[in-house]
């Protein structure tokens, strides 16, 4: 898939420099939402740093000194999407698919979609995660997070706090930048 940047006509390019844009519609467009991905590296645990958000998606920081999201699940209510900003991890899928993420891949994860994942290097895994409601996210009786066997499966389940989540918090002095 390509997109195609088209520039500005003429008239628009213009009405730009002169100002002539109607001011109901400068008064109300969406603004950027500018962001820094800056993250403070862990020696143990793990973080989760908001860094943008608009009404129907969000990006976040996670650092992870070790360990991952262990427990198998998938997310009811939103698409998201995992960027390696710094070392590796491993993605494991409900029927033993196994694949290795290293620094500028990712995986993009559709709503319903069972996952798992575990850091795989030494030095802290970085990753961008990006969030996107569905239309499934107005169902409030829906639970928003499933384990393998169809069950409510929040993020501070059990299961989902073996490793980086059960160690204690140990920031270093060094920065993902």
């Amino acid at each position: 898939m390509s997109v195609v940047n088209e520039p500005m006509s003429t008239k628009e390019s213009e009405e730009f420099k002169h100002g002539n844009a109607r001011n109901d519609i400068l008064a109300t467009a969406e603004k950027p939402v500018f962001f820094s991905m800056r993250s403070q590296l862990v020696k143990t645990g793990r973080t989760n740093t908001p860094v943008c958000k608009t009404e129907n998606m969000w990006g976040t920081m996670k650092v992870y000194a070790s360990g991952g999201e262990n427990g198998l699940h998938a997310h009811t209510k939103q698409d998201h999407m995992f960027v390696v900003m710094q070392g590796s991890a491993r993605f494991y899928g409900p029927n033993g698919e196994i694949h290795d993420v290293g620094t500028h891949e990712g995986v993009l994860l559709p709503k319903g979609c069972y996952y798992r994942f575990n850091a795989t290097s030494e030095e802290p895994l970085v990753l961008f995660r990006v969030g996107c409601h569905t239309e499934e996210a107005k169902d409030r009786s829906m639970p928003s997070r499933l384990d393998i066997k169809g069950e409510s499966m929040p993020g501070d389940h059990p299961e989902n706090a073996k490793g980086a989540k059960a160690e204690p918090l140990v920031f270093r002095d060094d920065y993902f930048e």
